[in-house]
């Protein structure tokens, strides 16, 4: 350990801040998730220096000396300041104690010690700190131990557990996320602690607790966060829709899957294939309305019919409460889960040329990440059904590549268009100008008249002759 910081130290970085330090006489210390990240040997890019004195007049003089053409971004109200440095965000604040009132988590701030400041971290393992004064110069302060909480692999509070999440109730969601990004376990402490304190969560904005969430859902295993999240009973006040698809029914003996570990297993699955936080999300969806369309069929079992029509009209309500973006984001998540199951129909059908072009012109350029979803979807425990399945899913894949090469249907705008048609027959916006179009598109996409103008005019002819439209110049038929 004391050769990782002795590299990470020997950094020009930290001598200038040092020695900025050294001139005002002010101790100043490397602290937080920085530290962490040097011991676990992950990358880091995020350096919080935290001295006792005025941390703004610490970033001023640092940026100063390294010469930085840019001004250092100052936030007075919180009495912090940042500076970039190659490709380095480092953040400066003054040691503080902190005390909260019952109903904000927006602490009450005073002047405080390296020892205050180390007291008022989440978690042992972010507590950690690194001198930079002269002769103290690369000391180790680890007051809780934070280091063997590192080694043992557990997230941990430094001071009583039920005290710092009444405190910041947001610090249960990261005390998971932290869990979950580093594959840590919870001690049983602070675990307890997040199930008692779970209904403080009540006093976080949705934004934070969505900022935390997110970073679950990219982790390598976010399914490991979202199980903690129940099993300590955030899900139900973060994420209700998900914790209602808990659970297996049973009549006549005959009971369905459990939704709820389905969907995360298929997140897991979609993990190892796609950083895509929105396909993620998609993956985290794509069932979200089985509870509401689950139904027992004499004869049949349980069925789900329309849940991903139902799913894709519930992602905008569940977009808006979570505060998630509800711009072409919301819409590509709406558009996986309404057609996640059109590539397994395929599979389990007769692969024909006009299913693939109807899909491709449904899904557009999102075919791919469609496929992918589908693909991560097969959870069976019967191998042999996955192996077949998967192969089955290369046919289609291969298949949607020809035809889109051959037909150019990914992103279809059709040969003729609307004003065309107006100009051809002397007639204004109307619903004549859809069952034209319409019917132009569904032949393309059937097979029955290739992708071109040529053929599409001809068509266009036909069809209006059959609703009673004629060319206002003959010379056109």
């Amino acid at each position: 350990m004391d050769k990782k910081i002795q590299k990470i130290l020997n950094r020009n970085i930290f001598k200038v801040i040092a020695q900025a330090a050294d001139e005002l006489g002010q101790p100043a210390f490397v602290i937080g998730g920085f530290v962490r990240d040097i011991i676990l040997n992950r990358p880091s890019t995020d350096i919080d220096i935290m001295t006792v004195g005025n941390g703004i007049m610490l970033a001023e003089k640092v940026g100063e000396k390294l010469g930085l053409k840019q001004k250092v971004t100052v936030f007075k109200n919180f009495g912090t300041a940042m500076l970039r440095y190659r490709n380095l965000d480092i953040e400066f604040v003054g040691a503080r104690r902190e005390s909260y009132q019952r109903n904000s988590r927006k602490p009450i701030v005073e002047d405080g010690t390296l020892e205050d400041d180390q007291k008022r971290r989440d978690f042992t393992i972010n507590a950690m700190a690194i001198q930079l004064n002269g002769q103290n110069y690369g000391d180790f302060i680890d007051p809780f131990n934070g280091i063997e909480d590192l080694r043992l692999g557990i997230i941990r509070t430094p001071l009583d557990p039920d005290i710092t999440f009444s405190d910041d109730p947001l610090r249960m969601m990261r005390a998971i996320r932290f869990a979950t990004q580093l594959g840590f376990s919870i001690n049983d402490e602070t675990l307890s602690a997040i199930a008692r304190n779970r209904n403080r969560m009540s006093i976080v904005s949705p934004e934070r607790t969505m900022e935390e969430l997110n970073k679950i859902v990219l982790a390598d295993k976010p399914s490991k966060g979202i199980i903690l999240m129940e099993e300590t009973g955030l899900l139900p006040l973060v994420f209700p829709e998900l914790q209602k698809m808990k659970g297996v029914d049973s009549i006549k003996g005959i009971a369905h899957k459990d939704n709820f570990y389905h969907t995360l297993k298929v997140l897991d699955q979609l993990a190892h294939k796609s950083d895509n936080l929105w396909l993620r999300w998609s993956a985290i969806l794509h069932d979200i309305a089985k509870p509401a369309t689950k139904r027992f069929v004499e004869g049949i079992g349980w069925t789900f019919y329309g849940h991903n029509y139902v799913g894709a009209k519930m992602v905008p309500g569940i977009f808006k409460r979570m505060k998630l973006p509800l711009n072409e984001k919301m819409k590509f998540v709406q558009k996986m889960v309404e057609l996640h199951m059109r590539p397994i129909a395929l599979v389990e059908e007769e692969v024909t040329d006009s299913a693939v072009r109807r899909l491709l012109f449904d899904a557009g350029d999102d075919i791919d990440d469609l496929m992918t979803l589908c693909e991560a979807d097969i959870t069976s425990k019967n191998q042999e059904k996955v192996r077949r399945h998967l192969e089955n899913f290369q046919i289609v894949r291969q298949k949607l590549k020809e035809i889109d090469e051959k037909d150019a249907i990914r992103n279809f705008q059709p040969p003729v268009s609307g004003e065309e048609i107006m100009e051809t027959f002397g007639i204004p916006p109307g619903r004549e100008i859809g069952i034209i179009k319409n019917a132009i598109k569904d032949a393309i996409l059937d097979g029955l008249i290739s992708n071109n103008h040529e053929e599409a005019y001809r068509l266009m002819l036909d069809k209006a002759a059959e609703i009673g439209l004629y060319p206002v110049n003959r010379q056109a038929t």
